[in-house]
C-alpha cells in the first residue's frame, strides 16, 4: 500500500478537503442549498404513512397520486436552462429554493388524492428548477476555481435529509400535527435562504458561454443516455428509501412510526458519511470503479432488505442502502456536465430530468407492483434493474480515471 492509499493518509485529505469546504463562503452556501432541499424530503418521506392514513389511500392509490412529483419535474426540467440563462444562475438558485420550501407545505394540507397529486405537481416542478440550479453553482465552483465540492455538496444533502427525518420523527413522538409543524418549518427555512445564504450565493462564480447552438434540451444519446440508465436505476434505490423506507417497515415488518422513520435516517447517515469522502475517494480511485461499487452494493442492500425478518434488520439494510448509492450523483452530474455538445447546464438539465424518472416516478410504480405482486417483489425487480447496469458502466467513455 503506497502512501497516497495508505488509510491515514486517505483521513488526512478527507478532513482537509472539508476544512476547506466550511471555510469557502460560496461553497458552503451552496452545500447548505442541498441541505435545505433534503431537509424538507427528509421531513416529507417520514409523513407518507401519515398522509396515506389520513386520505384512506391503499398503496395503489398513494402510488397513483405520487405521480405527481416526476410529471411536475418533466415538465420543469426541459426549460430550466433557458431559465438559468435568462435570469442568471444566483436568482434560479434562491427563488427556486425558497419557492421548494413552501411546496412542501401543499401535500400535507390535501383533502383528497387528487389535490394531492396537483399539489405534489407543483412540488416537482420546484425541486427540479432547484436540482438544476444548484449542481450548477456547484459544478461552477469546481470548473471555475479548480476545488472539488460536489460530493461534499451531495453530502450535506444526505445530512439534511438525515436531520429533517430525525426530527420528524421527534415531532411525531411528541404527538405534534404534521400540517402544522411543517409550515412553520418552511417559513423559517425560506427566512432564513433570504437573510443567511442569499449574499453567499452572490459570490458563486458566473461561467457566461456565447450561444453558439449548442442544444438546450435533447433526447439523449450516447454516454449521456449510459449515464441516464445508471442514475435512473440508482435514483430509483434512493426513491425506495425516500417513499418507501417508511411504509416498508411499519406495514410489512411492524414496525411503531417513529421507528420506521429511523430507516431514511440511517441510509440518509450513511450515505453522508460516504459522500463527505468522496472529494477525496474519487480522485484516488477513479469515477468508473466507484460505480461499479455502487451498482454491486446497492443490489446486495435491497436483496439484504428483503430478507429482513425484523425492524432492526430492515433498518440496517437502508443503512447498506445509503452506502451503496452515494456517490452515484456526484459522479453522474458532475459527468453529465462534461458531455460535449450542450450549452451550459443544459446537459446536466438533460440528465437530470431522465435521470429523476427513477427516483420520482420509480416509487408509484412499486406502488402498483406493490397492489399485484407484493412489495417485497417490487424491491426486487428494482435490484435486478440496478445489478444490470454494470454493463452501462463498462461501456462510457466520459469518466475521469484515478488521480485526475
Amino acid at each position: 500500500m503506497n502512501d497516497g492509499t495508505a488509510p491515514q493518509t486517505i483521513f488526512r485529505n478527507i478532513l482537509y478537503n472539508l476544512s476547506v469546504f466550511f471555510r469557502h463562503p460560496a461553497a458552503l452556501a451552496t452545500g447548505f442549498t442541498f441541505a435545505a432541499d433534503s431537509f424538507m424530503f427528509g421531513t416529507w418521506v417520514t409523513l407518507i404513512p401519515f398522509v396515506k392514513t389520513k386520505l384512506e389511500l391503499s398503496d395503489g392509490e398513494l402510488g397513483l397520486t405520487l405521480f405527481g412529483m416526476p410529471i411536475g419535474l418533466l415538465l420543469a426540467n426541459p426549460v430550466a436552462s433557458r431559465i438559468l440563462q435568462r435570469y442568471g444562475l444566483v436568482p434560479l438558485t434562491i427563488w427556486s429554493t425558497m419557492i421548494m420550501a413552501l411546496s412542501f407545505v401543499l401535500p400535507l394540507w390535501a383533502v383528497n388524492k387528487w389535490m394531492l397529486f396537483f399539489n405534489l405537481l407543483i412540488l416537482g416542478v420546484a425541486v427540479a428548477l432547484m436540482n438544476v440550479g444548484m449542481n450548477t453553482c456547484a459544478t461552477n465552483i469546481e470548473e471555475k476555481e479548480g476545488r472539488k465540492i460536489m460530493s461534499t455538496c451531495h453530502g450535506m444533502w444526505s445530512l439534511g435529509g438525515m436531520l429533517g427525518s430525525a426530527w420528524s420523527a421527534l415531532l411525531l413522538n411528541w404527538g405534534a400535527h404534521p400540517p402544522y409543524y411543517m409550515s412553520i418549518q418552511a417559513v423559517v427555512m425560506m427566512l432564513a435562504v433570504w437573510f443567511f445564504l442569499r449574499a453567499p450565493l452572490k459570490k458563486v462564480p458566473e461561467i457566461f458561454h456565447e450561444d453558439d447552438g449548442k442544444a438546450r434540451f435533447a433526447f439523449p444519446k450516447g454516454d449521456l443516455l449510459l449515464m441516464i440508465l445508471i442514475g435512473a436505476c440508482t435514483s430509483l434505490c434512493e426513491g425506495i428509501a425516500f417513499d418507501w423506507s417508511a411504509v416498508y417497515l411499519h406495514d410489512h415488518l411492524n414496525a411503531a412510526e417513529q421507528v420506521a422513520a429511523l430507516g431514511f435516517t440511517c441510509f440518509s447517515l450513511s450515505m453522508m458519511f460516504l459522500r463527505f469522502a468522496g472529494d477525496s475517494l474519487i480522485p484516488l480511485y477513479g469515477e468508473r470503479k466507484l460505480l461499479y461499487f455502487t451498482v454491486i452494493s446497492s443490489t446486495v442492500a435491497i436483496l439484504v432488505i428483503v430478507a429482513a425478518q425484523s425492524p432492526a434488520f430492515g433498518i440496517f439494510g437502508f443503512l447498506l442502502l445509503g452506502m451503496g448509492v452515494a456517490l452515484a450523483a456526484p459522479i453522474l452530474f458532475n459527468a453529465a456536465a462534461r458531455v460535449p455538445g450542450f450549452a451550459p447546464g443544459a446537459g446536466l438539465a438533460t440528465y437530470a430530468t431522465f435521470s429523476f424518472i427513477g427516483f420520482l416516478l420509480g416509487p408509484p410504480m412499486i406502488g402498483l407492483m406493490s397492489e399485484a405482486i407484493g412489495l417485497s417483489k417490487g424491491f426486487l425487480l428494482v435490484a435486478l434493474c440496478t445489478a444490470a447496469t454494470l454493463l452501462c458502466v463498462r461501456q462510457m467513455n466520459y469518466l475521469r480515471d484515478a488521480d485526475y
